[in-house]
């Protein structure tokens, strides 16, 4: 008789339901004399007679199993073939009986018809003869019953799949069980079943998640060095892995770059919500606010200590504080953590983590994972302070070392474009009036960002307005200010604590010169990019300016100067290499926007530019300064060229004071400007080489200049009494404002400053220049 042969089918009350023609075989009661009668009866009648013995030789073996027949459970006797052996009896018994896996047989319409002694605590109602998706409160009963389908017509097991599952009434327990499907076939490969096991596996998975969190913090959280942005990061990482709702508040003064109070933090310090995640209506809490006493809050900021707190109706410590109860009573949550932001014993706010009805109270072990992930969170937070002081710090020093406003020059407009970097950074510009009218227009950037390129960018702003009052060309005023730089730097090479001594000291700059009376522009620079000139017309002009090395570098390159021509009305564009690729460069997508300056007001273009640069980090800080040239009228200009004998003086003397009668100086700044022009005239005859030139020049300030072709620098002499001569260059010095000596391309010039002296009557003519074009003081 093959095995798997339905015998006999019983009922719950023992007596036969079918007979099947192997029972017949086997007993020899037909199905009529069998259906209806106890199976006991059956048994005891066969033990009796000779029928059993008659039909076998050996023992046979039979298998009796549960089976579902509607919503009764009856019981089928099958020819079994082998025998069942005692071991197979004591395994099947024990996994059943003692095993802590929880067993479960399905039938093929997914029925319970077997369950384990353990699965007895997965329900406390009976389960036999129910779907299995009834039987317990799965979180997703139809996805189960299509993977248990699917195991069903396939025979593909699936292995530690993780079901969630409720338990019990009011705030229910969720608990997590890796559940196997197998399909349950017989030895004819007929389908019988499913076969399922389930392990709880809620505190491994938990223990899981929490790693995860604080993995996810640790890995996102801290990235940038901004504190609302730190805030941010943390609140995403936590909910809802961690929890549902989640609150941090910082103190206010942390958030401005102080430094956080001692605890215990006093009680009317204001803390800032700084962020917040998680669903919740109509949130009346203040952006800035202290923390009521007599909470959780405030407790966590006198001790330090995490709490775990249970939020039930009448807690006490929710009176203390009405607008967040509301808030808590409208989220639903449940549980609370309370954790300190707190770093080296100073506390720097509170993160409150929410549970709501969702999910299961917050554990002992949450408390853990709260404090690691505040502490990671604080040490980010300090940073982020510590770098907003610095910030803050960096930001004041640059503003204040710029030019504060920019000066105005009458012979040239000036416009800047400066867009910070968020650092702060060491670019800086300048425009430095010269003797003769002229402006030196200089752009600087110092590699690096915070307070250490501010300072350098001042020092080396500070050393260029000293050495441009030695006028200077400008390749000699970079060979100059590249060795301040260098000193500079070996200063900060020795000392290796300092943050400046972090990175080498890297500084470009470049200079141009632009002479209102022979509109002419010199230009020198060492490692920025090369300027633009514009033409009036708005054509490009040819500007091949050579690069120098950058200012402290090795060697001792040169700094290459040319000279161009600049019309009236050109358009001079000096920048840092931020602009250098966009703007500066020839190919650049914004370059157009330079060509077309022609007479555009400098405020709109730089608008124009600014706009159009795209958003996003540069590599550097970008500064661009626009200068548009004026001519200085030639009637302001005086230019004579002089005889090389005695007979120069008298001549110069005289030319300049029919001059300064046309510009109407007062009488005794009239006096003091030709015994300056003689003794300038008489120092040139007497050790010059000629051609000698005077040069009267009237603007802000009354220059007289005298060129000569010797290159030797004259010197103040300090004559005795009884000398005859060598007091020239004392009487100038002790004469003018300002004087000095400016090396030209063939000899030198010599020049002396004052101010202008015009009468009241010649200054309020109306055929005379208005108050505008005499910028210094009156006249004497």
């Amino acid at each position: 008789m093959p095995s798997g042969d339905v015998l006999v089918l019983i009922d719950d009350s023992g007596r036969v339901v079918e007979w099947g023609r192997p029972a017949e075989e086997l007993f020899g009661w037909s199905a009529e004399e069998a259906v209806g009668r106890s199976v006991t009866a059956l048994m005891n009648e066969a033990a009796d007679g000779e029928r059993l013995r008659e039909r076998f030789s050996e023992t046979a073996s039979v298998l009796v199993k549960p089976a579902l027949r509607g919503t009764s459970v009856m019981w089928q006797v099958l020819s079994a073939g082998d025998a069942v052996s005692g071991q197979d009896v004591a395994i099947l018994k024990a996994m059943f009986a003692r095993s802590p896996v929880v067993l479960h047989v399905l039938d093929n319409q997914l029925r319970v018809v077997r369950i384990s002694v353990a699965a007895d605590s997965l329900s406390n109602t009976p389960v036999l003869g129910k779907h299995f998706t009834e039987a317990y409160e799965l979180e997703d009963p139809a996805e189960e019953a299509t993977v248990a389908q699917r195991v069903l017509e396939s025979g593909e097991p699936v292995v530690n799949r993780l079901v969630r599952r409720t338990k019990g009434p009011g705030r229910p327990t969720r608990r997590i069980h890796s559940v196997s499907y197998f399909r349950l076939e017989d030895s004819h490969d007929r389908v019988l079943g499913l076969v399922t096991y389930a392990v709880d596996v809620t505190e491994r998975e938990n223990a899981q998640n929490r790693l995860a969190v604080l993995d996810a913090v640790r890995r996102g959280v801290g990235h940038l060095l901004n504190v609302g942005i730190v805030c941010e990061e943390l609140v995403e990482a936590v909910v809802p892995a961690f929890a549902d709702i989640a609150d941090v508040q910082v103190i206010e003064d942390v958030i401005r770059g102080n430094e956080p109070p001692a605890v215990p933090v006093r009680r009317n310090v204001p803390l800032r919500r700084t962020a917040f995640q998680g669903r919740i209506a109509d949130q009346p809490l203040e952006d800035v606010r202290p923390l009521p006493t007599g909470t959780p809050f405030s407790d966590v900021l006198s001790d330090l200590r995490p709490r775990l707190v249970s939020i039930e109706e009448d807690s006490s410590w929710l009176a203390a504080d009405p607008a967040r109860a509301e808030v808590i009573r409208r989220s639903g949550s449940h549980s609370l953590i309370v954790a300190p932001l707190a770093l080296r014993g100073h506390a720097l706010g509170v993160v409150s983590f929410y549970r709501h009805q969702q999910h299961d109270p917050f554990e002992e072990e949450d408390l853990a994972v709260a404090s690691a992930v505040c502490s990671h969170a604080a040490l980010c937070i300090d940073n982020a302070r510590q770098y907003m002081r610095e910030w803050i710090i960096a930001q004041t020093v640059q503003r204040r070392l710029l030019p504060q406003p920019p000066a105005t020059h009458t012979t040239v407009d000036l416009c800047q474009l400066h867009l910070p970097a968020p650092e702060a950074g060491g670019a800086w510009f300048d425009a430095i009036e010269l003797p003769g009218a002229r402006t030196a227009l200089i752009v600087g950037d110092v590699a690096g960002h915070g307070i250490a390129a501010a300072i350098t960018m001042g020092l080396l702003r500070t050393a260029i307005h000293t050495l441009a009052a030695l006028d200077m060309q400008p390749d000699e005023l970079l060979a100059r200010l590249s060795d301040t730089a260098a000193r500079l730097a070996a200063a900060y090479a020795r000392l290796p604590m300092d943050p400046p001594a972090s990175e080498p000291l890297t500084t470009g700059c470049a200079i141009a010169i632009y002479d209102p009376v022979e509109l002419t522009c010199t230009i020198a620079r060492a490692g920025l990019p090369e300027p633009v000139a514009v033409l009036p017309d708005g054509t490009p002009a040819g500007l091949s300016v050579p690069s120098g090395p950058p200012l402290a570098g090795t060697g001792n390159a040169p700094f290459p100067a040319t000279t161009v021509d600049l019309p009236e009305g050109s358009t001079l564009a000096m920048g840092t290499a931020a602009l250098a690729d966009e703007v500066l460069a020839p190919s650049g997508p914004l370059r157009p926007l330079l060509d077309g300056a022609g007479t555009r007001p400098l405020p709109d273009l730089r608008d124009d530019i600014a706009h159009a640069l795209p958003a996003g980090d540069r590599a550097g800080e970008t500064l661009m300064m626009l200068a548009r040239t004026k001519a200085l009228p030639k009637d302001r200009v005086l230019t004579l060229a002089l005889p090389a004998g005695a007979e120069a003086a008298p001549i110069a003397r005289a030319a300049a004071r029919r001059q300064l009668e046309a510009w109407g100086v007062d009488e005794e700044t009239a006096y003091t400007t030709e015994l300056i022009v003689s003794e300038l005239v008489g120092n040139a005859v007497r050790y010059g080489t000629p051609p000698l030139q005077l040069r009267l020049i009237f603007e802000r300030m009354l220059t007289c200049e005298v060129s000569d072709r010797a290159t030797s620098a004259p010197q103040v002499k300090h004559a005795r009494t009884i000398d005859e001569t060598g007091r020239g260059l004392f009487i100038i010095a002790s004469l003018a404002d300002q004087w000095g000596t400016r090396s030209r391309s063939q000899g030198k010039t010599v020049w002396a400053q004052q101010p202008t002296g015009v009468s009241a009557e010649r200054r309020n003519d109306a055929g005379h220049p208005d108050d505008r074009h005499f910028g210094g003081s009156g006249s004497s």
